[in-house]
C-alpha cells in the first residue's frame, strides 16, 4: 500500500468516533502506530490531561521500558509537558544540542536512542486536550511537511475525541432529561392521589411529600412512586 493510500486510511480511521463501542485507548494507539507507519520516526506517544489534572501517557507506538520510563518524565519535564502548557508546538529539534531547558529528559532520550524530539499540540480551539510526542532515532531531523503532516493528524483525533465527549455528554443529559420528565409524571400523580385522599389542595399534598422526602433522605421520586403504587399510604398531612 502506498503512502498516499495509508494516510488516506488514516484519516478516516481518526473520525471514525460515533460508533457505539468506541475505544479511546485503540483509538490513541492506532494513532501513535500510524504516526510510526507515515512519518518514519522511531517511536511516538499521546499524553492527555483531563481537566485539572496533570498530563499522564494514554498510549505509545510500543511499550518498552525506555519509551515508558521518558514518556513519565515527561509528566514533569519535557516537550510533551511545555507543548500542552502553552498549547503550541514544541520543536523539532536534536536532543543533543537544543534541550538544555529539560537536562533529565534530554539525558534519558539520548540513553534511550533517540536524537530528534518534537511536541505538538492535541488542541482544539482554544481548548487543549494533550500533546502528541514524536521521537526519532538519529540526528536526521524531521522535515517541515512531516510536522505539518503530524499536526494534521493530531487535530484530527482531538475533533474525534471531543466529538465522542460531546456526543456521551448528549446522551447521559437526554437521559437525565428523560427520567426527569417520566419522575415529574410520578410527581403530579402523587400529588393528586394525596390530594383526593386526604381532602386538601395539591399543593398541600406537594408541600407534605417534599417534608417526607427530606426527612427519610429519599428522592422526590422515589416517594411519589411508593404513594403511585401503593407503597407508601400516608392517612395525613405530615
Amino acid at each position: 500500500m502506498d503512502r498516499e493510500q495509508r494516510l488516506a486510511d488514516t484519516f478516516v480511521e481518526l473520525a471514525d468516533t460515533l460508533i457505539d463501542d468506541f475505544d479511546i485507548i485503540d483509538f490513541l494507539h492506532q494513532l501513535s502506530t500510524r504516526c510510526v507507519e507515515l512519518l518514519e520516526v522511531s517511536a511516538a506517544a499521546i499524553m492527555l490531561a483531563l481537566p485539572g489534572a496533570d498530563l499522564q501517557p494514554a498510549a505509545a507506538s510500543d511499550d518498552r521500558a525506555e519509551l515508558s520510563d521518558l514518556l513519565a518524565l515527561n509528566q514533569r519535564e519535557g516537550p510533551a509537558l511545555d507543548c500542552y502548557r502553552t498549547g503550541s508546538p514544541v520543536g523539532p529539534f536534536d536532543v543533543a544540542r537544543s534541550t538544555p531547558q529539560w537536562p533529565d529528559f534530554a539525558g534519558q532520550a539520548r540513553r534511550a536512542g533517540y536524537g530528534v524530539v518534537c511536541a505538538l499540540p492535541m488542541r482544539l480551539r482554544r481548548e487543549v486536550i494533550g500533546s502528541l510526542l514524536l521521537l526519532r532515532a538519529g540526528a536526521t531531523p524531521l522535515g517541515s511537511a512531516d510536522v505539518r503532516l503530524a499536526q494534521a493528524l493530531a487535530d484530527a483525533a482531538t475533533i474525534g475525541i471531543l466529538h465522542q465527549q460531546t456526543l456521551r455528554r448528549h446522551a447521559a443529559l437526554t437521559a437525565q432529561l428523560h427520567t426527569a420528565l417520566h419522575s415529574r409524571i410520578a410527581v403530579e400523580q402523587a400529588k393528586g392521589v394525596l390530594a383526593a385522599r386526604w381532602g386538601t389542595t395539591v399543593d398541600e399534598a406537594f408541600t407534605a411529600m417534599r417534608r417526607h422526602a427530606r426527612t427519610q433522605r429519599r428522592l422526590l421520586s422515589e416517594v411519589a412512586h411508593d404513594i403511585v403504587n401503593g407503597g407508601f399510604q400516608p392517612d395525613r398531612v405530615e
